[in-house]
Order: structure tokens, then C-alpha cells, then sequence
């Protein structure tokens, strides 16, 4: 029997495929590990949870001092609607009348939910007055059902002829008819403007602006008086002054 020939030809060892390369993101996708975006998010998420906690627990440290200080500015004549009058973000805002409905404003509060992320509420109590019923006018900012903002107020009880916002309206449609920019709306419209709860300026500026800071703006100095000492200055200067012979001023 003849002997089997052998192969000129070694026997070849199959090659093996490198394993693919497989990036972080689908590693993390296929053990069920969170994206780098939502580990960013997460993050971002307790730090903003972190300042809502320190913030907390200011505004109850905060309260009695605040009261303290209602009780105090109740007894000071015109704080208030000096505050509003000395802001510049809000006094644009007033109507022909608005300065004078707020001389009966004696205080303002500003109350944040003990769910700081829930919304605020800012009261306004008045005095009796000839321009509404109401004591006390409040704007409530909050959270709806669907957790998008939203807010709801105090419906304002206008006397007879007084209502600021249908007389600061038909101040505008006289205005256009003989000018064409706009005159100020009333203060008191932001009382009924819900159209967005999530951008609402003035009361961001009362809440974060007026209501902590309220003495800063009622000491803003009368610019009118400021010139007026100026002037008086200028007037002794030039009265200590004598001309000479050569031009120059002397000291008298």
C-alpha cells in the first residue's frame, strides 16, 4: 500500500478578528449607565436643588426680621409709593394716576411657598380710597397641573368712574390720535396680565429687587434737589470771586 504524500503546503492558522472598538457611549447604553449629557443634567439638577434648600432656609430666618421691619414702615408716611416711584424698571409703568391710587398703599409683603420651586404671592394692602374696594390686592405666581407656570389675582372692585386701567386706555386712544408713541399702561394692569406667568418682569423685580431691598430705593435722592443745591453751590462760588485788574479771579 503506498504511503500517503504529505502537502507541500503548511497547514494555515485562521486569523482572528481584532475585537471592535466600542465607545463610551454605547458601553454605557449597552450596561444601562447614563450619557455624558445625562450625567451633566443630573448634576446641574442637585446643585440647583442645593441652592433652592440654601435658600429655604434663609427666607424663615429671614421672616421675623422682615416683619419687624413691616411693622416699621407701616408708621413712615408714602414709603411705598415713594419705593415704587424711585424704581426705575417700575415707575415707567405708571398711568397718569397710578402715583396717586398708591399713596394709600401701606404695605407690601412678599411671600415664597415653603416648596421654594412651587411659586410666590405678593400682597398689597391699602387704605380705604376713592379708586376701589378692595383692602388688599394680591398676584399669585405657582405651578399648574401640567408643571408649566402660571398665575391668578385679586379682581380689582373699581368705584364708580375710577377704573385706572379703562382711563389710562382712553388716555392712549387720545394720545394716538395726536402722537404716535405709546403712553404708559397702568401699574394696576399687571393685576390682570396672566398671558405669561413664566416671564413675569415686575413681579421677578418685586420679589427678588423691591421687596428685599425696599429702603435702597426709597432713599434715592430727589435729583430735582440735588441740582438745586448744586446751583446754590455755583451761586456762593461765583459771589467769592472778584475779578482783578489782570483777568484773574480773587478770592474774596
Amino acid at each position: 500500500m503506498a504511503p500517503k504524500r504529505q502537502s507541500p503546503l503548511l497547514p494555515q492558522k485562521k486569523k482572528l478578528r481584532p475585537p471592535r472598538a466600542v465607545g463610551l457611549e454605547e458601553t454605557s447604553a449597552s450596561a444601562g449607565l447614563p450619557k455624558k449629557g445625562e450625567i451633566e443634567q443630573q448634576e446641574h439638577n442637585e446643585q440647583a436643588s442645593k441652592i433652592l434648600k440654601v435658600e429655604q432656609k434663609y427666607n424663615k430666618v429671614c421672616q421675623p426680621f422682615f416683619q419687624k421691619r413691616s411693622e416699621l414702615i407701616a408708621k413712615i408716611l408714602n414709603f411705598w409709593v415713594t419705593t415704587f416711584v424711585n424704581h426705575p424698571q417700575v415707575s415707567v409703568l405708571f398711568g397718569e394716576e397710578d402715583e396717586e391710587a398708591l399713596h394709600y398703599l401701606t404695605t407690601v409683603e412678599v411671600t415664597e411657598f415653603e416648596d421654594i420651586k412651587s411659586g410666590y404671592r405678593a400682597d398689597f394692602y391699602f387704605d380705604g380710597n376713592p379708586y376701589f374696594e378692595n383692602k388688599v390686592l394680591s398676584k399669585e405666581f405657582h405651578l399648574n397641573e401640567s408643571g408649566g407656570p402660571s398665575s391668578k389675582s385679586t379682581e380689582i372692585k373699581w368705584k364708580s368712574g375710577k377704573d385706572l386701567m379703562k382711563c389710562s386706555s382712553q388716555m392712549q386712544n387720545k394720545a394716538s390720535r395726536k402722537r404716535q408713541h405709546e403712553e404708559p399702561e397702568s401699574f394696576f394692569t399687571w393685576f390682570t396680565d396672566h398671558s405669561d406667568a413664566g416671564a413675569d418682569e415686575l413681579g421677578e423685580v418685586i420679589k427678588d429687587d423691591i421687596w428685599p431691598d425696599s429702603l435702597q430705593y426709597y432713599l434715592v435722592p430727589d435729583m430735582d434737589d440735588e441740582e438745586g443745591e448744586e446751583d446754590d453751590d455755583d451761586d456762593e462760588e461765583e459771589e467769592g470771586l472778584e475779578d482783578t485788574d489782570d483777568g484773574r479771579a480773587r478770592i474774596l
